[in-house]
């Protein structure tokens, strides 16, 4: 694979954009914009547009009277876009996993809220206050 960093959310999200299909830039810049919620310019999103063409990740096809670029990934683009939502998806899991804690009672994984409570000295926390209920009766 090609060594193309995927360095901005902008250049992420357009990955991402991408995947979903065929699109035209004016289509992606809008799209930038809607979800950043800030105007992007064409050096926010052609010069990598470029790059992944450059490198055979993506292509483009003429259509309509004014010769607009509409870009799609080739196979090689579409590997290499698994391959960085690989790479986001086991930076995201490394996050939720640092922020999952575990019932003292059933085990089961809670990522928010939960139910605390303290047990012979000791904070704990449950999934629900039946376990909690559960956990203290226990001998």
């Amino acid at each position: 694979m090609p060594d193309i960093k995927v360095n901005s959310l902008i250049k992420f999200y357009t990955l991402v954009l991408l995947n979903k299909g065929p699109t035209h830039g004016y289509e992606l810049l809008k799209e930038l914009e809607q979800h950043f919620g800030k105007h992007m310019s064409a050096a926010h999103v052609y010069p990598f547009l470029q790059l992944l063409e450059k490198n055979k990740l993506i292509a483009h096809k003429a259509q309509e009277a004014r010769d607009k670029k509409q870009y799609y990934l080739t196979a090689k683009g579409k590997q290499f876009t698994i391959e960085v939502l690989n790479k986001f998806n086991d930076v995201l899991n490394a996050y939720i996993e640092s922020k999952v804690k575990v019932c003292a009672h059933c085990k089961c994984e809670i990522y928010k809220g939960g139910f605390k409570k303290t047990v012979k000295g000791k904070n704990l926390i449950f999934c629900c206050p039946h376990c909690a209920k559960a956990y203290d009766m226990r001998k």
